[in-house]
């Protein structure tokens, strides 16, 4: 079993940064790789970005390339999401999940956590 919680999350305007944290315990073989997504209301939960725990790689969608940047560190069992450059359309509820491929598909990851705002205003 894997708990996950987020934290970061808040109102900004657009044009400035944020940088969402997920703390990660009893992390197992099964979680070797955690994975950042959103869903805005009325729309479905898409893939933002994900990391390999082992050896840091990564896997962006090409719209997130740029703006967006996941990272980890071991030692604190913690994922991070730095997003620049905010846009009133990243306005969305942010999770992280852990999974075992670096994918984009929702269906690959079995743990997630509870979710955080982000609100960018114009």
């Amino acid at each position: 079993q894997v708990q996950l919680v987020e934290s970061g999350g808040g109102s900004v305007q657009a044009g400035n940064s944020l940088r969402l944290s997920c703390a990660a315990s009893g992390r197992t073989l099964s979680s070797d790789v955690m994975g950042w997504f959103r869903q805005a209301p009325g729309k479905e939960r898409e893939f933002v970005a994900a990391i390999r725990w082992n050896t840091g790689g990564t896997y962006y969608p090409d719209s997130r390339k740029g703006r967006f940047t996941i990272s980890r560190d071991n030692a604190k069992n913690t994922v991070y999401l730095e997003m620049n450059s905010l846009k009133p359309e990243d306005t969305a509820v942010y999770y992280c999940a852990a999974g075992r491929a670096l994918v984009s598909s929702t269906t690959s990851y079995g743990f997630w956590g509870q979710g955080t705002q982000v609100t960018v205003s114009s």
